[in-house]
């Protein structure tokens, strides 16, 4: 990166005298999204400047700086962030700015691995990038919300940039005011959003970082070297729209480890090609997880709510090879019959190819859902394996996942049928550590008794899944002393049906 030596420096003096402005046209407090990348870093370096520049008569509002931590986050990048946000907090206090640092988290029951693991969420991929929203959108909102609860408005600062993309241009220009600086947020309607660094090109944005020091002691050209072999960054993500227009992580430095979204994860492949080998482990981990995702054994046949549904997916199949007798097919007025007389549980089922000819003779396949229990088990058990390994091979303290999280997924299996209770016992053998599980989380019965349920199940030839959820719905009504609407819901159980294709 060259800097431009003819640049008087005009845009930045206008950009930072633009933020004066602003944060002395009214008393809304100031949040602003800090990711750790240039431009986040850009946009918190001007606000800081232009603050120090001002009487300490007028700093009567606060400025939230928030990072949004997914608890999958490259390792290297969230400590990188930690410590940033630790020495913009200390810097701040020292020169008496009102600057407050946090890093707002995914709720326990929606993490990554209470999503995958807990309740089987396929991994995220394009069409299906249910991530962001958990994340990164809902814990930056909650945040926000709490401030606009306490103030009654906020002002959301961004790093976003006109030149990023048309998309991105045109989502911005959708929410601007005429003749107004902020532009109003797309689903938050008491917060406002001010992009000060909306007019800057990405040469703007190294020049300004580069010609100007961090206030708090960071090195800029630490960071134009972690974007060496990388794409983009991975901004904080606060809005449902500019979700579209950012993409995702996968293909930067600063996403999360773990992003099946992308084909390559360059996340870590480029520390890894820097010589950080003990981040090998997280990268084999990943591939697994885009592998396990397109096996379609490691998959429930229905969606999360229980829906069947067909998919014109033949995975590679002809319908001149179905039609040979090739593969073994049904008519899709026999789907239910077919079920019923092979006793198939659509939850449990690994080998479940067999083709449905459609009414107008094409044909289709039994779509897939969540992952299977048997399948979260197995993905259970390599994180805690690849956790082992990190441990090993670099940091003994660090966590993949915490055991606030597992005791959520252990909650969520037991939700899912799996009576067992195996999670601690699979806690257990993997990292020989026993921890103080819940009492109250007791199975309600123990293998063997459900190895004679199954057993007098398939003998009198009752549906098993359907049992389990009559004895689950029994044990929620159990010690109520009004047990007001039980039969109801028994009723409900029985009569549900989401054969509707």
């Amino acid at each position: 990166m060259e800097l431009n030596i003819f640049n008087t420096g005009g845009k930045f003096t206008e950009a930072k005298e633009l933020v004066k402005e602003v944060y002395q046209s009214d008393n809304r407090p100031w949040v602003v999204g800090f990711s750790g990348g240039k431009d986040s870093t850009a946009v918190v370096q001007l606000v800081f400047q232009a603050l120090s520049e001002l009487d300490s008569s007028v700093l009567k509002k606060k400025v939230y700086v928030i990072s949004s931590d997914t608890l999958v986050e490259t390792p290297l990048i969230i400590d990188k962030i930690t410590r940033t946000l630790g020495r913009i907090e200390e810097k701040a206090i020292e020169l008496g700015l009102p600057f407050e640092t946090q890093k707002v988290r995914p709720k326990v029951e929606q993490t990554f691995w209470a999503s995958i693991i807990g309740k089987g969420y396929p991994t995220p991929r394009q069409k299906f990038r249910w991530c962001t929203d958990r994340l990164k959108i809902d814990p930056a909102n909650r945040f926000i919300l709490d401030k606009v609860d306490q103030f009654g408005e906020v002002v959301m600062l961004l790093g976003v940039r006109d030149s990023e993309s048309s998309t991105r241009a045109a989502v911005m220009q959708s929410h601007t005011i005429e003749g107004k600086t902020l532009m109003r947020h797309s689903t938050l309607s008491n917060a406002f959003v001010f992009a000060p660094i909306r007019t800057f090109n990405v040469d703007d944005v190294w020049e300004f970082l580069l010609q100007y020091e961090s206030p708090w002691g960071d090195d800029n050209n630490e960071l134009l070297q972690l974007y060496q072999d990388s794409s983009s960054e991975c901004p904080l993500v606060v809005d449902k729209e500019v979700k579209e227009s950012a993409g995702s992580c996968g293909n930067s430095r600063f996403g999360c480890w773990t992003c099946t979204v992308v084909n390559e994860d360059k996340a870590l492949s480029g520390f890894i090609n820097n010589g950080v080998d003990w981040l090998r482990p997280l990268y084999d981990f990943r591939n697994f997880l885009v592998e396990i995702r397109e096996d379609r054994t490691k998959r429930q046949k229905h969606r999360m709510n229980g829906e069947v549904y067909l998919t014109s997916n033949l995975g590679g199949v002809t319908k001149e090879e179905i039609e040979a007798r090739n593969y073994p097919y049904i008519e899709k007025a026999n789907i239910k019959q077919f079920i019923e007389e092979n006793n198939i549980n659509l939850a449990t089922i690994e080998d479940l190819d067999i083709y449905v000819k459609e009414d107008d003779g094409n044909f289709k396949r039994f779509g897939v859902g969540p992952f299977t229990l048997s399948a979260r088990e197995e993905i259970l058990r390599k994180l805690l394996r690849t956790q082992k390994a990190v441990r090993e091979l670099y940091d003994p303290t660090i966590e993949l996942i915490t055991f606030e999280e597992l005791k959520v997924i252990r909650k969520y299996w037991h939700d899912d049928l799996q009576w067992e209770d195996r999670l601690p016992q699979i806690v257990e053998e993997e990292t020989g550590e026993v921890y103080d599980w819940y009492h109250d989380d007791r199975p309600v019965f123990k293998e063997d008794q459900i190895t004679d349920l199954e057993t007098l199940c398939q003998e009198e030839g009752i549906n098993l899944n359907l049992l389990k959820q009559l004895i689950s719905v029994e044990k929620d009504y159990s010690g109520v002393k009004v047990r007001r609407g039980l039969f109801q819901a028994f009723d409900k159980t029985l009569k549900q049906d989401f054969l509707h294709l």
